[in-house]
């Protein structure tokens, strides 16, 4: 009898706090529609245009580097103002590809530099300060090698900087990919919803939001004043932002300004590039948010900061409620279906819920309507709780102080057709212990479902079905390529430029 009320109590703790969180999703929902049309203007134009600097940190980019070049030398800004610096920390033959393509473009006139440092210290924060030492701009762009920004993308920011107090303007990321498998279809959702309605609620509401460390413009005053890009987290662009608005500087979200960009088309990718973020977000939370707490900001940025900084948390709380849901159903196997449908059932929607409609108004607000991205969901929430043991490891491992390796994510440069190069992936993620935790979780919970249709539990089917689905899903996909995994599309395209048949 203990157990089973410690259990509960637990299971029931983790459930409320995972309905606080979605709760959040409500709210920021509730943000976005009062400030929908709120969106930031600039206050004037450049009568004379201001000396940009656009810096491209690369390592080990063989099959991206050359197409983020050139497409940020063809961005529409005066010659004789626009700098770009290419940040090659590259231990490969990237660099040799690099130094043929920045040799081309110099020979057209275009100022372009290509710096190489004897070592990767501070890896991609360290390569953004080195090269800051030399830039000549006033301002400074950033764009992450797997970026194909549009030529009218920095005309589109820059007039927001004639406010002096604007420290940064970012963009919007777009989907180079975003139709090549179940896969980078969830992915798209996840960051469009991070980007159309959570950046949009922040920034138009007076909260804090961050820049996404790419396609977006510093005022590299603002970095010198907010100290600089530092690299004691993995997350050293949320970091800098929360030090700079910190500093009373303001920022500004451009949702109709996109930039294009692969996503990844490993699940190994997919978790390395989670880890990350997870782990450097904790960091970020552990370094800043007690002098958060302790200054004079208003409550309200201070809530919303930690509901920002700790957002990963749930994924903590995904994986205590993997342990706990198998023992609460069993201990509860008895109760009716009123008492599910008064106390577990209004929790679950809580959070189900507010994903499905956050996502849902994303999609409508990027594209203009929802009804296609209706069944994609259950893949999006599947990969949500599928990734959770990954990401819990990374929080963990930010919250511990545990220094980590800033680990790249593979890219291939599906979208630019040169997906020929994609049977030998010389870049391709690897696969660790938690692709079989994965799938012994989703064996576990396949057994979950056939007890609870035996013992007629038929509300708790679809939950125990979504976590099967989640781990089963993820995990499978963890193994390499799978069914599940569509090449049509690049495999399609590979052979018409051949002339081939797929």
């Amino acid at each position: 009898m203990a157990v089973r009320s410690v259990v509960l109590a637990l299971y029931f703790g983790v459930l409320a706090t995972l309905t606080l969180y979605g709760a959040h999703r409500w709210y920021l929902l509730w943000l976005f529609r009062r400030h929908r049309r709120d969106a930031p203007r600039p206050h004037a134009r450049f009568e004379t245009p201001p000396m940009l600097t656009v810096q491209v940190p690369l390592y080990n980019e063989l099959y991206v580097a050359v197409r983020v070049i050139e497409a940020v030398a063809a961005l529409e800004w005066p010659e004789d103002r626009l700098e770009i610096q290419v940040l090659d920390d590259s231990t490969d033959e990237t660099s040799a590809i690099v130094a043929d393509a920045v040799a081309t473009l110099r020979a057209r006139g275009v100022d372009v530099v290509h710096l190489r440092r004897d070592d990767r210290a501070g890896y991609k924060a360290g390569a953004l300060a080195a090269g800051l030492v030399v830039a000549k701009g006033e301002f400074v762009a950033v764009f992450d090698a797997d970026f194909v920004p549009a030529p009218g993308f920095a005309r589109d920011l820059m007039d927001h900087f004639t406010d002096p107090g604007v420290g940064l303007v970012q963009g919007r990321w777009g989907h180079l990919n975003r139709d090549s498998s179940m896969l980078t279809r969830a992915q798209s959702m996840l960051l469009d919803g991070h980007f159309v309605v959570e950046h949009a609620a922040r920034n138009r509401s007076g909260r804090f939001f961050n820049f996404n460390g790419t396609a977006g413009i510093w005022r590299r005053a603002c970095i010198e004043d907010a100290g600089g890009w530092q690299h004691d987290t993995l997350t050293e662009d949320l970091d800098l932002s929360y030090r700079a608005q910190m500093r009373g500087w303001r920022f500004v979200f451009a949702n109709e300004a996109v930039a294009p960009a692969e996503l990844p088309i490993e699940m190994g990718a997919f978790k390395s590039q989670q880890h990350r973020w997870a782990q450097g977000s904790a960091q970020t939370a552990v370094k800043l948010l007690p002098s958060i707490l302790r200054s004079s900001l208003p409550p309200r940025i201070k809530l919303e900061s930690i509901f920002h900084l700790t957002a990963n948390a749930g994924y903590v709380l995904m994986v205590a409620l993997t342990l706990l849901i198998g023992p609460a159903v069993w201990f509860r196997r008895g109760i009716g279906a009123r008492e599910l449908a008064l106390v577990d059932l209004p929790l679950i929607a809580t959070s189900l819920v507010s994903i499905a409609v956050f996502y849902l108004v994303s999609q409508r607000e990027a594209y203009g309507s929802w009804r296609g991205a209706v069944r994609y969901l259950p893949v999006l929430m599947a990969v949500g709780v599928g990734i959770s043991i990954n990401n819990s490891r990374a929080v963990v491992a930010g919250l511990s102080g545990r220094e980590t390796e800033f680990r790249r994510t593979p890219k291939y440069a599906l979208a630019a057709g040169e997906s020929g190069l994609l049977p030998t992936r010389k870049y391709r993620a690897g696969r660790g212990i938690d692709t079989w935790i994965e799938l012994a979780l989703g064996v576990y919970f396949t057994g979950l479902v056939v007890a609870a249709l035996a013992d007629g539990l038929w509300a708790a089917v679809p939950f125990l079905g979504l976590f099967a689905a989640g781990f089963v899903y993820t995990g499978w996909l963890g193994l390499g390529d799978s069914p599940l995994f569509s090449y049509k599309a690049v495999s399609e395209e590979l052979c018409k430029k051949k002339g081939t048949v797929p």
